[in-house]
């Protein structure tokens, strides 16, 4: 038995928060200098009120609305969040009920970021093909902006929240990519490099305070998101190319067998850095972040869903995805659509 991305659709917050808004907070980033040094020109973000069950909710119903999709076909719920509306329940068993799913279905969250719609897709293709689901609703979303300091200029630069709805069936249709194999990659030992220290079991109490640098400005607060550029940049520029290795070899496939390759949409000075490293074309290398952002988990189905509307990606076409980050984790696939 077989499983396919069927159908994606996705949700972005109404509040826009553009390049000359945080120029306008830290001058001496200039409007050109943060397009320039992220390819990101406005990103979405989530509403005081607006929540990670929100989002999921929103793009779920795009997906059935758009994709004529019937909900009482769904019958597996994985729900991929680092920001869920509670430590428990499970946010995915709120999402069931509002969006008026079978009782008759499981559904759980996963807590994976940058990588886990490819995680997500490995393991709706373990549902499907052990014959436990026949449709699975596989939904990423995050709201990082609620994590991030009003101070922090760097990471306030390239993430925006978001939540993408994808359909993953036992059966082709339309303009269905088949799952293949996968490659996966972790290196806990480096997990301090993109964390949010304070809130969880460990350290319960919010009791973080701003730390400063005279000449970087704002460091970090362990109540709020914390990323060692640094050391995130050296993870994917020498660990992702090896993953992409490793997939090629899986399959016996070369570069040139490949028609598109879609990465995590981390920021384009990255993604730039290992399209050049890996030596793939820049005509195979699709990226879709200038309006939306760092999107954590939700950036591969949005890229997906907006190559397909390009006409980037057709039928007889292999797709090479690949997620990277916060854990750190990894992991590839390739799509045969």
């Amino acid at each position: 038995m077989n499983s396919y991305v069927s159908a994606i659709s996705y949700y972005l917050p109404e509040i826009i928060l553009d390049n000359s808004e945080i120029s306008v907070q830290h001058p001496e980033w200039s409007i050109d200098k943060i397009s320039s040094k992220t390819g990101i020109y406005s990103r979405h973000i989530s509403g005081n009120n607006e929540f990670c069950s929100d989002m999921a909710i929103s793009a779920a119903e795009r997906l059935f609305h758009d994709c004529a999709i019937n909900r009482e076909e769904i019958d597996f719920l994985l729900l991929c969040t680092q920001s869920p509306d509670y430590f428990l329940p499970t946010t995915a068993c709120i999402i069931q009920d509002k969006l008026g799913l079978s009782k008759n279905i499981g559904a759980l969250d996963f807590n994976l970021g940058c990588s886990g719609f490819v995680y997500g897709l490995g393991l709706s293709k373990g549902l499907i093909e052990t014959g436990q689901a026949k449709n699975v609703l596989l939904i990423t979303a995050e709201t990082y902006s609620k994590f991030i300091n009003d101070d922090d200029k760097s990471n306030k630069t390239i993430f925006g929240d978001a939540a993408a709805a994808t359909l993953i069936s036992s059966s082709k249709k339309g303009v269905s990519g088949k799952i293949g194999n996968f490659t996966y990659g972790t290196d806990g030992s480096k997990h301090a490099c993109l964390i949010v220290k304070n809130g969880g079991m460990k350290h319960r109490s919010l009791d973080g305070i701003n730390i400063f640098d005279e000449n970087q400005g704002f460091i970090s607060n362990d109540n709020n998101l914390y990323m060692d550029g640094k050391e995130i940049f050296n993870f994917t520029a020498f660990e992702v190319p090896i993953l992409i290795a490793n997939i090629l070899k899986k399959y016996q496939l070369n570069l040139e067998d490949i028609d598109l390759f879609v990465f995590h949409q981390a920021n384009e000075f990255m993604l730039q850095t290992i399209r050049k490293r890996i030596g793939i074309p820049s005509e195979k290398f699709y990226i879709y972040l200038k309006e939306s952002g760092n999107t954590v988990s939700s950036t591969i189905p949005i890229a997906l869903n907006n190559a397909i509307k390009d006409g980037k990606i057709k039928d007889g076409m292999k797709v090479l995805i690949a997620g990277f980050g916060v854990g750190l984790s990894m992991g590839s696939t390739i799509l045969e659509f």
